[in-house]
């Protein structure tokens, strides 16, 4: 794992939707003004509303983004896990705004930090850069928009049994096993539902003979059954 932004190769960065197409010089000024962060569980890397300087890549680990409501209670935004970035889009906003959410690491994590102000003066300098990078920023849009639909319109099952699906290993097709290295109430969070609510459901998928619940692993028993639920 590195441990300094010169131990970061220029490929692992282009995989970066952000740096996809930059050119050399380009990305050696982003890497000149990067660095490597370490979080431990539980540690903030900001707050809401502190002064937004720097936009993140997360290498390992996991971090939540949330905001906490005049009552207190916290309402999980995103779950950001290794290959995402998160924070971008506020480098586009008037120079003092601060961050619209805070961001903790849920388990040991590892971040790259990007100056803001040095990707901005990149696109100041090109217009061919600009385009592109609004191409790439355009398609997540459009993806966080289906994200909220399903969050919004839809019921607490079909949100739950959706995330389960999404969580599928890749090539498994009979009854794959799903690890869930979030925390529960996290995820809960996350899907805008009741902590006691989304032990229930998995209760009643039990039941029903669609999931099989060990701990933190689940197994998919039934693939079309579950897909059943969420057909609209």
């Amino acid at each position: 794992m590195p441990n300094s932004a010169a131990d970061i190769a220029d490929s692992a960065l282009r995989r970066i939707y952000l740096f996809s197409e930059l050119s050399d010089d380009q990305l050696t000024a982003v890497k000149r003004a990067m660095r490597v962060q370490q979080l431990s569980e539980g540690e903030r890397l900001f707050d809401f509303g502190q002064p937004a300087r720097h936009y993140f890549y997360v290498h390992q680990g996991q971090v939540k983004l949330f905001r906490v409501s005049p009552d207190g209670d916290e309402k999980v935004i995103e779950i950001i896990r290794p290959g995402q970035t998160f924070a971008e889009a506020v480098m586009f906003m008037e120079r003092k705004a601060g961050y619209p959410v805070s961001a903790e690491a849920i388990e040991p994590t590892q971040v790259w930090a990007f100056d803001q102000q040095t990707m901005l003066g990149l696109l100041r300098d090109s217009v061919d850069t600009c385009f592109r990078l609004l191409a790439n920023m355009s398609m997540r849009l459009r993806k966080h928009v289906n994200e909220v639909d399903k969050l919004t319109l839809h019921n607490a099952t079909f949100r739950l049994v959706s995330y389960l699906l999404q969580q599928m290993p890749a090539g498994v097709v009979e009854s794959p096993e799903v690890q869930l290295t979030t925390p529960k109430n996290v995820i809960a969070s996350r899907l805008s539902i009741q902590p006691e609510t989304f032990s229930r459901i998995l209760g009643r998928l039990g039941k029903s003979g669609l999931i099989e619940v060990h701990g933190h692993s689940i197994v998919l028993r039934d693939i079309a059954g579950l897909r059943n639920l969420i057909e609209i």
